[in-house]
């Protein structure tokens, strides 16, 4: 189990009692569709099967919450790609955005990429989705200019992303003004 605090939040494993408040937080198309792997509409098995998941993942997958009071925030994650890096994903729910939550979350998530020893972090985000590109390059990831097509469960279709690496001895833990 991994844990890491911040200055406002929590990162922590998800336990079978999040599941209604996951499925709140994440209940919005709007994240869904930028997601590859959560169905659209999303309800509370849904979230229930997740906890599940994040329980057994090989790689640290953590809640997003709030330290004063618990809320969720959103989960980000690390998963491992058919070429074999490591892939960093998160969600933030609308209430949260544009609070600086997501580039928080994942500088302490980096610095446990790092203490696990990854070289190099892979990231990224559908075109339509440009604040997920701020946010990647706020943390120091950088364009690779490769363009891929995912399939979006949430949209029900394939769209474009941009790609993103991140080299974990010089760029995590700069974050751009």
């Amino acid at each position: 189990m991994m844990f890491a605090v911040t200055k406002r939040l929590l990162l922590r494993p998800g336990w079978s009692n999040d599941a209604p408040a996951m499925a709140r937080a994440i209940a919005d198309e709007q994240i869904v569709r930028n997601l590859a792997r959560a169905p659209w509409p999303y309800g509370l098995k849904d979230a229930q099967k997740h906890l599940a998941t994040m329980a057994s993942a090989k790689l640290p997958v953590m809640l997003i919450t709030k330290r004063d009071n618990a809320e969720i925030v959103g989960i980000l994650g690390f998963d491992r790609m058919k070429s074999g890096e490591i892939e960093l994903g998160y969600w933030i729910a609308r209430k949260h955005w544009n609070q600086g939550y997501a580039t928080e979350a994942c500088l302490a998530a980096l610095d446990i990429a790092k203490t696990l020893g990854f070289n190099q972090i892979v990231a990224g985000h559908f075109t339509d989705n440009p604040a997920s590109g701020r946010v990647l390059r706020k943390l120091g990831f950088v364009a690779t200019g490769e363009k891929a097509i995912r399939h979006s469960c949430g949209r029900g279709e394939e769209a474009e992303v941009l790609m993103y690496a991140l080299d974990l001895a010089e760029g995590a833990g700069r974050v751009a003004a």
